[in-house]
């Protein structure tokens, strides 16, 4: 049986991963790729590097990944929706809120899939955190901190920190959490000299009375990627740079002496660090899309759910600007 004939536009440091998994996923033939300023990765390999979205349309692909610039992915996607053409495009889905809802009403009035390339979402600790959460391990919950600091990659050009780094944490932590965002402040820095922000501390409120904090930024010389979640029970920590996840628990020995219990709070418990297998999260990300294209149960980031998170992030921005807290719609 043939496998889905895929194509990929866009061949630049995101694009070279996506083809290199296109083509080792059951099911899938990366047949044609695009991208009008060449193949500087040399990833094509025998494939003719095309220059256009209707090039690529027209080799009679049944899904195409998205990997080029943010400014470009309304103008792909719409192509592509109207082409009849399934699409996954990288994050942030697109340049605004506008233009992202653009594309969720276009894809979901042609009733195809289209999903939005949240790559934090398929991380092998993130997942595990979210089984455990909504199984009740941590209890009630209290607090969500996440921090995504590490140097300037030099590939990004027309977007800042908040939507480039920070769309991650408000996809991950509405995901893991299963809430929504509901009010938005933040503080925003450029220390770079470019355009855009470079620094952006957030603190938020999700449903049900979850509040987040969010510390990202390009200024920091060595990468972290932490999201802590503490709660009733204790405190959880997701390294997603090595994919551990570590429960901290309340102790339970009771404290005898009561002129100190009665300020002590909660106390050091066990510390436990779970042995979870670590698939490579892009690698789960095109299996789940993949099964979502040929209708079978797949969990994938949603067009719906990509242009909230840049609804979100467009509130940081604002919240920045205006020096007051933001409301973000329902979803």
């Amino acid at each position: 049986m043939a496998g889905l004939r895929a194509g990929l536009i866009g061949l630049g440091m995101m694009g070279r991963h996506h083809a290199r998994n296109l083509r080792a996923i059951d099911g899938v033939d990366l047949v044609a790729v695009a991208d009008p300023a060449g193949d500087p990765h040399g990833v094509a390999g025998a494939l003719p590097v095309l220059g256009s979205v209707e090039e690529l349309i027209a080799q009679g692909v049944d899904y195409v990944v998205v990997a080029t610039p943010t400014a470009y992915h309304e103008q792909i996607g719409l192509a592509l929706a109207e082409a009849g053409v399934h699409a996954l495009i990288e994050k942030p889905l697109a340049k605004d809120t506008g233009a992202a809802r653009r594309l969720a009403e276009a894809f979901a009035a042609k009733g195809l899939v289209g999903a939005t390339g949240h790559i934090e979402r398929y991380n092998p600790a993130l997942q595990n955190l979210r089984k455990r959460l909504e199984n009740g391990d941590l209890g009630d919950l209290y607090q969500v901190q996440t921090r995504r600091q590490g140097p300037f990659p030099s590939r990004i050009a027309d977007v800042g920190v908040v939507k480039d780094l920070a769309s991650h944490d408000v996809d991950l932590t509405a995901w893991v959490t299963q809430r929504e965002y509901e009010l938005v402040g933040a503080r925003t820095v450029s220390k770079a000299g470019r355009e855009y922000e470079d620094m952006v501390s957030a603190t938020c409120q999700l449903s049900g009375g979850l509040m987040s904090n969010h510390l990202v930024n390009w200024l920091s010389p060595t990468k972290e990627r932490l999201t802590v979640v503490t709660g009733e029970k204790g405190m959880f920590v997701a390294d997603t740079l090595t994919a551990d996840l570590t429960f901290y628990a309340n102790g339970l020995v009771a404290t005898t002496w009561d002129d100190i219990a009665q300020f002590r709070g909660v106390s050091e418990g066990d510390v436990t660090r779970f042995a979870i297998a670590k698939p490579e999260p892009l690698r789960t990300e095109h299996e789940n899309f993949r099964d979502a294209v040929l209708g079978k149960d797949a969990d994938i980031v949603t067009m719906e759910q990509g242009a909230r998170v840049v609804e979100v992030c467009e509130a940081m921005i604002e919240s920045a600007a205006t020096n007051r807290f933001i409301e973000v719609g329902a979803a």
